[in-house]
């Protein structure tokens, strides 16, 4: 899930300490800094929605109001164009404050493209994350009580003692999960006892245990709904009973949240989404880390005349995330999806458009979860941050796919109709993609490479 972080109860006088301003630099330094010293992941955080909100507050600008139950949320989530039909709701015991969730208080989580807030009932703390396009992912907290005003802390090492999991020995980086934790009875054939990460490539059978799940699956089967660690509240209710939900009523109270749902499409989107951001961000640290050493010191902007070191790391980091972009390893479902939440009308409308009104945030939910065979994520200020010659490996990659250059195992499931539709949307709303095709220049600077080592 979101925010794991296995620890005890926090008081506000430690979050206060622990913490630093949204605008400074974080105090000491991290793993980060000398892994990946272009990044310099400890200096001050200010290309991502929370800085540029606390500048807002801070002027006077924007002043947050309070909700006498949910505190900061309701406002936070307006000034930051997060929909709330975006919440899911999970009650694993994975996030900065496990003590405040069980099944009956369940945390909410709420996000868009650039930032997540996470809200547990009766807790101290607003838990947020953003896509600082300098940064990578960034943590903070905010105190989500009166009379405190309203204060974007910076968070680190007990935020990524679990949002780093690529490497505990070093290499890592920061990232965000999505979480299927073990359930327990009939349901857990294996007898896991552990959390397996989830994205659009996984098994419906294998997601959302220690989720709530609303929303119609028909006949698929999945692990929402039922208990987990021992939690009575969801026992002995059968398949029947806990898939294809309307709303949550009945099985806790639910007037504490902004809404009784827990939505099956929010919660594919977000799969699809976090698994993305964390190709992106492994791809930007190594990058701008690893080519200047093979290449005299100086970042290549250009494809051509690298070394064969450096062709094969370029491959080796960007082939996955051009694959999850390109829906290559994404699972088909075996009956429709659809949620009650208003999620896929609200992903939606956020564009941008073509001509002919078509977006790459159109979702299908027949067999596949978006209607176009390229993602939305190519379209966000973080996939711009890649270095330029990692958006033209990738953007070479999609044009071949889509022309039908290109259609080996995973690039094959499209239809040539829907393959022109995407590149017609891609072009029409992607200006850099769409003059690198007009320019030619996509053609000629995919490198021969030839081997896919993975780098560390």
């Amino acid at each position: 899930m979101l925010f794991r972080f296995v620890s005890s109860v926090l008081l506000l006088a430690l979050a206060a300490a622990a913490a630093q301003a949204a605008d400074a630099p974080l105090l000491g330094s991290l793993r980060y800094d000398s892994d990946y010293p272009s990044i310099a992941y400890s200096s001050a955080a200010t290309h991502n929605v929370f800085a540029r909100l606390q500048q807002r507050i801070d002027s006077g600008e924007v002043k947050l109001d309070y909700h006498p139950t949910r505190g900061y949320l309701d406002a936070l989530l307006k000034e930051l164009n997060i929909d709330v039909s975006s919440q899911v709701l999970v009650y694993s015991k994975t996030s900065l404050q496990i003590d405040g969730i069980v099944a009956a208080t369940p945390r909410a989580v709420y996000y868009n493209d650039q930032a997540y807030v996470g809200f547990v009932q009766g807790m101290p703390l607003l838990e947020l994350a953003a896509v600082d396009s300098e940064l990578g992912l960034v943590f903070y907290s905010i105190v989500n009580r009166p009379p405190v005003a309203p204060r974007f802390d910076r968070e680190a090492g007990r935020c990524l003692t679990c949002h780093d999991t690529y490497s505990m020995l070093g290499g890592g980086v920061p990232r965000l999960m999505v979480l299927s934790a073990a359930v327990d009875g009939e349901h857990n054939p294996s007898g896991r006892e552990t959390s397996d990460e989830t994205s659009d490539h996984s098994a419906l059978r294998d997601r959302w245990g220690g989720w709530y799940v609303t929303g119609q699956v028909g006949k698929q089967l999945h692990l929402g709904n039922l208990p987990v660690s021992g939690d009575p509240l969801l026992a002995g209710r059968s398949d029947a009973q806990r898939l294809n939900l309307k709303t949550l009523d009945g099985l806790f109270n639910t007037k504490p949240y902004i809404s009784n749902q827990s939505d099956v499409v929010a919660l594919m989107v977000l799969e699809h989404q976090t698994a993305a951001q964390n190709f992106m961000t492994r791809a930007n640290f190594k990058l701008r880390t690893l080519l200047p050493r093979f290449e005299g010191g100086v970042l290549p902007t250009k494809l051509e005349g690298l070394s064969v070191k450096s062709q094969t790391t370029v491959k080796a980091l960007l082939e996955p995330l051009t694959r999850h972009l390109l829906f290559a390893d994404a699972i088909e479902f075996t009956s429709p999806i659809s949620g009650h939440a208003g999620f896929e009308k609200a992903l939606e409308a956020r564009g941008p458009r073509d001509a002919q009104g078509r977006s790459l945030r159109q979702l299908s939910l027949q067999t596949t979860l978006f209607r176009w065979p390229v993602s939305y994520f190519i379209l966000t200020e973080y996939f711009d941050s890649l270095p330029q010659l990692g958006r033209e490996y990738v953007y070479a990659r999609v044009l071949a796919v889509l022309r039908g250059q290109d259609t080996s195992a995973g690039f094959d499931r499209w239809s040539a109709a829907d393959r022109k539709a995407g590149l017609e949307i891609l072009i029409a709303t992607k200006p850099e993609f769409a003059r690198y095709v007009a320019e030619g220049r996509l053609s000629t600077t995919m490198p021969a490479i030839t081997s896919t080592v993975p780098t560390n």
